[in-house]
């Protein structure tokens, strides 16, 4: 395989998106977390950890592909951004939702134990190449199965991701991937079968469909929907990922 996954992946966030307001809801999100970033950054004297670090530089790379400031940037930095963005989105939206539903002491007591494992986990342990690509490719089947959703990819959309995607620098194989599982049948259970374990993972999957499309039919809300509850993310979490997204929260009810 000439392409890499996290190419893909950044060519598909940094190329404008795949919706007419991806790049608008990608950008907004993007400096949020980037603010977000910069405050830990500073309150730790620059020194948080290497993975805060790589994260803020490859969101600034991936801002500036967006706004077009950044005429140089690869597809592989972009990818690197993308996984920067979706992963500290991830974060925030697990972090913030924690203790927000009613619960029992015995739930609140493994929400404890799981929001404690979630932190050392997202903050201090830096996954492998390995690991990444294997990531990449499920976010980029999350964003290509939410485009799929209302079951149907039409000639316009079409051109317009390839379009897109090109500019942003992917080659012909990575292209010609894209196609391919953009005409393929929808693999809703292996995105279910990878998240539902990794709330992490989950978080990042639900974060990257919403960005991929503007929701806009009931048979996409459906999707999402379901998604996010196959996946167990509960409604704390998801509401917190659409607000970062600029999704229409009153369109969901999971």
């Amino acid at each position: 395989m000439a392409f890499s996954f996290m190419d893909v992946l950044g060519s598909l966030v940094g190329g404008g998106g795949m919706s007419q307001t991806s790049n608008s809801r990608t950008l907004n999100a993007g400096n949020n977390i980037q603010d977000m970033l910069g405050s830990l950054l500073n309150s730790a004297g620059g020194a948080v950890g290497g993975t805060d670090n790589l994260a803020a530089a490859g969101i600034g790379a991936l801002l500036g592909a967006l706004t077009g400031s950044s005429k140089s940037t690869t597809a592989t930095s972009l990818g690197g951004g993308a996984m920067g963005l979706l992963g500290m989105m991830a974060y925030k939206a697990l972090k913030n939702s924690f203790g927000g539903e009613q619960t029992t002491q015995a739930q609140s007591q493994a929400q404890a134990r799981t929001q404690s494992q979630y932190q050392q986990q997202a903050r201090y342990q830096q996954p492998t190449p390995q690991q990444q690509e294997n990531d990449a490719e499920i976010l980029i089947i999350a964003m290509l199965d939410a485009a799929k959703a209302d079951g149907n990819v039409d000639s316009e959309e079409l051109t317009n991701i390839m379009t897109k995607i090109k500019s942003a620098g992917l080659g012909q194989e990575g292209v010609n991937y894209v196609l391919q599982k953009l005409q393929s049948p929808m693999e809703t259970s292996r995105l279910v079968t990878a998240g539902k374990n990794r709330p992490e993972l989950a978080a990042q999957i639900y974060s990257a469909s919403l960005l991929a499309i503007d929701v806009d039919t009931e048979a996409e809300r459906n999707y999402l929907n379901t998604l996010a509850r196959s996946m167990g993310l509960n409604s704390n979490v998801v509401a917190q990922i659409e607000q970062m997204t600029g999704a229409n929260k009153q369109t969901y009810s999971v």
